[in-house]
């Protein structure tokens, strides 16, 4: 295990050192972390899954048919009922 310090400024704001971005394989300009604190306490970085909205493409899968907005939105609006019935559960 190797720890390399690293200075937070007065606005909250850390510099990753070039080992730290190179191992997780960011960059320095519009690259995401993800800071993950886990039930003991412990703190992670990782690099999201899905950084951008392009990333996401084809994560759902795909629909041997498409749906029209009409199909969508009855679908969303069902979504939408059913969390606020467990909402209140």
């Amino acid at each position: 295990m190797k720890e390399i310090v690293s200075i937070v400024t007065v606005k909250g704001q850390v510099t990753i050192p070039a080992e730290v971005r190179r191992h997780l394989g960011v960059g320095t300009r519009g690259d995401k972390i993800t800071f993950v604190i886990g039930d003991a306490g412990e703190v992670q970085l990782k690099t999201p899954r899905y950084s951008t909205i392009e990333s996401l493409m084809g994560a759902a899968g795909t629909l041997k048919q498409p749906l029209s907005w009409k199909e969508m939105r009855e679908i969303a609006r069902e979504d939408s009922l059913a969390a606020k019935v467990d909402a209140k559960q």
